[in-house]
């Protein structure tokens, strides 16, 4: 197993299917993460979809879109369920960023968080727009994530540094 990236140090480089919630459509496509640079994203890995933790984390990631996006952020959510399940579970919560299918956990490896029984770990991983990891955060147990708030003031450091 790949150790978890080390923050300013580039991360893995992936390309995951995906799809987004929009007007009423789920709209699928390939998130390339090296086509996200000049600007921050927020990588949030998660176990499953519409687990408790899990639907928590993301309804708080989704209704602070806005708050992200003051930031200059985008928020991409990840895990190993297929992109059918993605939609399902877009469309019960109104979930409004991508949610990218790791479904051989091939991405989760490659950061080092994969975990035996739930799969891999929950874990926040922040991408500087020079494309290097600036901020992590990965869970042992995956009960707990970080807040909006506190995402949003890590990327706001990131700004500063600009």
């Amino acid at each position: 197993m790949a150790s978890v990236p080390a923050p300013g140090q580039p991360p893995p480089d992936f390309a995951l299917p995906g799809g987004i919630l929009t007007e009423g459509s789920f709209v699928r496509g390939e998130y390339w993460l090296r086509a996200e640079r000049n600007r921050p994203l927020v990588l949030a890995f998660y176990p499953g979809d519409d687990t408790p933790v899990c639907t928590r984390q993301l309804c708080s990631y989704s209704s602070g879109l806005e708050a992200f996006a003051q930031c200059g952020a985008d928020v991409w959510a990840i895990s190993p369920q297929s992109l059918d399940s993605h939609e399902t579970f877009a469309r019960k919560h109104q979930l409004a960023m991508p949610l990218l299918a790791d479904t051989e956990r091939v991405v989760a490896r490659s950061y080092g968080i994969t975990a035996p029984g739930i799969g891999l770990r929950r874990s926040v991983f922040l991408i500087a727009p020079d494309g290097t990891l600036s901020w992590k955060h990965v869970t042992l147990l995956g009960a707990t994530f970080p807040s909006v708030d506190t995402l949003t003031q890590q990327l706001s450091l990131l700004q500063e540094e600009r």
